[in-house]
């Protein structure tokens, strides 16, 4: 029975992976020209000025936040995408009506967001090494953080296109939700540099978290603790797989 499921999922999973890594100049490619852009514009002709943050070179300093934007974006896009394709196409139908459980249904979607948000991270990495030779402080840290990023987003990715009733509505969370968390979330600044109030305001951002957690990994600067964010993640990926999972038990968006 083992056996059986881990079948499945490596089933669902080969047709996600299949799916983005095909069209690789569509998935991967924007995320690398993006992030050389911001490398250039904010790690070069801004940090010159900036000089250095916390004893480091701003470039450095800046470089964690721009592999997790990436990383963030894709997982999510990867699954929300996908699902909501399945939904439009009624071809999603087709895993319903066979022997599949929800969590391998689930999983496999996952862990199809996941392995693309680890291609974009590493790409965007070996992109950031032609500027600047950024070591990692913590390469066993870096790599579970990015695991459990793109897990937590790609459930998320999920649970939106379970709702989404239409194409635009795939873009309404990274548009006025991600997108605004990630610039706010300390990518290109230190957040002990904002007023007072501002800081406060930071700390109930998931992604401020995410962000600090990824720079200690890479550079060992450690904004908010660590282990905090850890958790934080763990909670987060506990209540949004367990909703996701409650979903598809009672075919929410898929079967009425």
């Amino acid at each position: 029975m083992k056996n059986l499921y881990l079948i499945q999922l490596f089933t669902i999973f080969k047709k996600e992976f299949a799916r983005w890594s095909r069209i690789w100049i569509q998935t991967i490619l924007p995320s690398v020209i993006t992030i050389f852009l911001y490398i250039t514009i904010f790690g070069n002709f801004i940090g010159e000025r900036i000089g250095e943050i916390g004893g480091l070179p701003y470039i450095h300093f800046i470089i964690p936040g721009l592999i997790i934007m990436p990383i963030i974006s894709n997982s999510y896009m990867n699954v929300v995408g996908s699902f909501y394709s399945g939904r439009f196409q009624k071809s999603i139908e087709e895993l319903f009506v066979s022997p599949l459980s929800s969590h391998v249904i689930l999983i496999g979607y996952v862990l199809g967001g996941v392995s693309r948000a680890f291609v974009v991270g590493f790409v965007v990495y070996i992109v950031s090494l032609s500027f600047t030779n950024i070591p990692i402080h913590n390469i066993t840290l870096a790599l579970f953080l990015t695991l459990l990023i793109s897990f937590l987003f790609s459930i998320l990715g999920f649970i939106n296109a379970v709702y989404a009733k239409s194409f635009d509505d795939i873009n309404i969370i990274p548009t006025f939700v991600l997108t605004p968390l990630t610039y706010l979330g300390g990518t290109f600044y230190s957040i002990y540099n904002l007023p007072e109030v501002w800081q406060t305001v930071s700390m109930f951002n998931p992604i401020a978290y995410m962000v600090s957690a990824y720079r200690y990994a890479f550079i060992g600067v450690e904004e908010m603790n660590t282990y905090t964010a850890i958790l934080m993640m763990f909670i987060l990926i506990f209540v949004l797989y367990s909703l996701a999972i409650y979903l598809l038990n009672k075919g929410i968006g898929v079967k009425n």
